[in-house]
């Protein structure tokens, strides 16, 4: 029986590595004392085999074995690309 791997969805932060991606997840918790909800992020090291991945995408993640001391993610599917920034104007 093939157990149930842990699944994230995040945004891209950095794709500069080869075939490796930081990928940051936002999730709310709830403070104990005063009930209010805070944003916490946490950035993952995810490997991505064919280097589609850029910066702003919307990605899913899935829990895998340790590829490096820091990798133990990899990316799935990309669920949005970033839209494309227009350049400033030099002037």
């Amino acid at each position: 029986m093939l157990k149930k791997r842990k699944e994230f969805r995040g945004r891209v932060v950095s794709d500069k590595m080869d075939k490796t991606v930081v990928v940051a997840i936002d999730r709310t918790v709830k403070d104990p004392e005063y009930g209010k909800y805070l944003k916490r992020t946490s950035k993952f090291m995810a490997h991505d085999e064919k280097n589609e991945c850029r910066v702003g995408d919307r990605v899913k993640l899935i829990a895998t074995r340790p590829l490096s001391a820091r990798k133990r993610w990899s990316v799935v599917e990309i669920v949005e690309r970033a839209k494309k920034s227009e350049p400033e104007d030099p002037r």
